[in-house]
């Protein structure tokens, strides 16, 4: 019988994700390709990783851990006190496409994973690229 894995088994589950998160948030923090989205950190990337390990083990199917600590995860919201624009969404995705590239992921699922992390990063642009912010809070 075959069982349907979850997005959150075929990425290595907590190691997995954990891993994931691991490579990102070390590229944003040393590569100079990431400079502009590093900027929009804090010095200590600690919490960011955490949340981001939270939210993508829900995200992926595993334990709704994120949602249990934090609540709904209203990415939008959450995301709009920064302004993001194309080049912040282009840097997130050039760390993000490292991490799955180095990682050990059947092609597919890191095809899969780009697609996603793709759409996810242009819905948080929250700038007009030639007058500012969109939005203010």
């Amino acid at each position: 019988m075959n069982e349907i894995q979850s997005l959150y088994d075929m990425l290595g589950g907590e190691v997995g994700v954990h891993a994931l998160v691991t490579r990102f948030y070390d590229l944003m923090d040393s590569a100079p390709e990431a400079k502009d989205i590093r900027a929009l950190h804090a010095n200590n990337l600690k919490q960011s990783r955490e949340k981001l390990f939270l939210f993508l083990t829900g995200w992926s199917g595993g334990p709704q851990l994120y949602i249990e600590k934090h609540g709904h995860p209203r990415l939008r919201q959450r995301h709009m006190p920064f302004a993001i624009g194309s080049r912040e969404r282009d840097q997130w995705l050039w760390c993000m496409n490292q991490a799955v590239d180095t990682g050990d992921f059947d092609p597919a699922v890191a095809d899969h994973l780009k697609k996603r992390f793709s759409e996810i990063a242009d819905f948080m642009r929250n700038k007009d690229e030639t007058q500012g912010p969109l939005f203010q809070l």
